[in-house]
């Protein structure tokens, strides 16, 4: 079997090192043309480059020879641009799952009532909008091709070099306030298992949530980051004064508690990170 994965960052690049094992071959894209060679010297992936402004031309003979694709580059304001490019080439190809990671801001704002995959998705940030246009367009390829089609829904994505200590540590973590709110946070290990778990069992046109088992208070995850390394916590800011990006800002404007029971009781995952206690547990003595 053969794997390629469009978007080789930070949870696809996790997935293709953790699925290594189960592949022949390994493909996979990143926009920068010279990141692509000095990833390829890293690994023994085949790096392409593709995005706006690169397009290797091996890429639609690679589909052709793929058995497993992962979708995980984002959408853009003209559409999801692996299917702009290459939907007849996956039409085409071999591929017998394909998995794309999309987003649990298509939920919106669900004013902190627990949320499910039977819950509409009303996204109210036009990143989310999108997401949710890309979601449907690679169902409706996944319903006309025969092939099995899956979303997966992530919550904050957070592991090794990339959680609330390696924050702590850099100087970088704000402890924001806003009262009542919470998120649901993943780790990328929980992420990997899960797709594993899919190929393994498909189901055409399956909608799954990839959270934990806890939302949190983001305050909370802090206090907790600082009390398990014994560094510095900052002090608390009121979120009305904060100063935030207008993204970082607009993620306060949605409040939800994400369930994750369909993993569990149609894929059979067990999470490793149930919550972010167990994650960050793990990742203290990391760099």
């Amino acid at each position: 079997m053969n794997l390629f994965v469009f978007g080789l960052g930070f949870t696809g690049r996790h997935f293709a090192a953790r699925a290594r094992a189960r592949f022949e071959t390994v493909r996979a894209t990143v926009t920068d043309p010279a990141a692509a060679d000095r990833i390829a010297a890293e690994t023994s992936f085949a790096m392409r480059a593709f995005g706006p402004e690169a397009d290797d031309p091996r890429i639609a003979a690679d589909l052709a020879d793929t058995d497993v694709l992962l979708v995980s580059a984002p959408p853009g304001e003209a559409g999801d641009p692996v299917l702009a490019r290459y939907a007849d080439a996956v039409a085409a190809s071999r591929i017998r799952w394909i998995g794309y990671l999309s987003t649990i801001g298509v939920y919106g704002d669900q004013g902190g009532a627990w949320t499910d995959e039977a819950t509409p998705a009303t996204p109210r940030s036009a990143r989310s909008k999108v997401r949710l246009d890309a979601e449907a367009a690679w169902l409706a390829l996944g319903a006309a091709t025969g092939k099995a089609v899956q979303i997966f829904r992530l919550s904050g994505i957070y592991g090794p070099g990339r959680n609330p200590i390696v924050k702590l540590r850099e100087g970088r973590s704000q402890r924001i306030v806003k009262a009542g709110q919470v998120f649901n946070r993943i780790h990328v290990d929980d992420i990997a298992t899960t797709l594993l778990a899919s190929i393994d069992r498909p189901r055409p046109g399956a909608i799954y949530n990839v959270t934990d088992d806890e939302p949190a208070a983001p305050q909370t995850v802090t206090e907790h980051a600082a009390a398990l390394t014994g560094l510095p916590l900052p002090p608390a800011i009121d979120f009305e004064t904060a100063d935030l990006s207008p993204m970082a800002r607009s993620f306060y404007g949605e409040n939800k508690r994400v369930r994750n029971r369909l993993i569990r009781d149609e894929l059979g995952v067990a999470l490793a990170y149930p919550t972010y206690r167990e994650g960050l547990a793990a990742l203290k003595d990391q760099p």
